[in-house]
């Protein structure tokens, strides 16, 4: 990782923050795009992930500073404010559509724009940040007793990330750039006590996930020593997907 020019979007969230630690830690020269400032760690470049012009505008800036970009992570999670608040045949077809646009589509270009720079490198890693209910279905067990209500849309974005990471693994590898997914399982954020213990009941590791579990596999699959994996999807779960 040492000496290497890494974007994380979404850095100025739970997960982002801990992989710009992460990828600090390592070495590398870590950049949070967000539309909030993060740490004062941070190098920090305002970057509003659903707007085009702002990444392309944010990617060139970097890109002129540093002369490369060596890795990517598509980390970003905007979403309307209605996200999760019905139940499945009460979702505005307008929401889903708009949630499907900010999240999936700004990953496509994202990886548009990053991929047209590493051709010309003939290198670079991008890794997509997925999630377990992009490959298994949601266990609504575990929300009862909360008002929690688990978006429909997360699940087909979050699948649909995943194959598309496939996509453009098969794409480019000749090209000697690199496309992973990572996929954490349910990260602790005070959530409903009720949700916590049964989703602790359930997971084999007993616990919930924390940022700094999912931080070092995405750090990982960014590094020289992940050189010969690409098309993958590395799920940290605790071993919920196990069972």
């Amino acid at each position: 990782m040492k000496n290497k020019v890494i974007i994380v979007t979404g850095g100025s969230g739970l997960l982002g923050k801990a992989m710009l630690h992460d990828i600090r830690l390592k070495g590398a020269t870590a950049i949070n795009f967000d539309i909030q400032p993060g740490t004062n760690e941070d190098l920090f470049l305002h970057c509003d992930v659903t707007e085009d012009n702002s990444v392309k505008e944010a990617i060139r800036l970097v890109v002129e500073k540093y002369g490369k970009l060596d890795g990517f992570v598509n980390n970003a999670y905007p979403r309307t404010k209605d996200w999760g608040g019905s139940s499945f045949e009460n979702i505005d077809p307008d929401s889903w559509r708009t949630n499907v646009n900010w999240q999936l589509n700004s990953c496509f270009f994202c990886c548009q724009e990053v991929i047209k720079i590493m051709l010309k490198q003939k290198n670079g890693s991008i890794v997509n940040i997925a999630s377990t209910y992009g490959v298994v279905g949601n266990d609504f067990t575990i929300y009862e007793g909360t008002d929690m209500n688990p978006p429909a849309a997360y699940s087909a974005i979050k699948g649909g990330l995943i194959n598309f990471t496939r996509y453009l693994a098969s794409k480019y590898g000749a090209q000697g750039i690199r496309i992973n997914c990572v996929s954490p399982g349910g990260i602790f954020n005070q959530q409903h006590k009720n949700f916590v213990k049964a989703y602790e009941k359930k997971v084999p590791m007993k616990r919930m996930g924390k940022p700094d579990d999912i931080a070092p596999g995405v750090s990982f699959l960014l590094s020289d020593e992940a050189r010969y994996i690409t098309g993958q999807n590395l799920i940290i779960d605790g071993g919920w997907t196990a069972i």
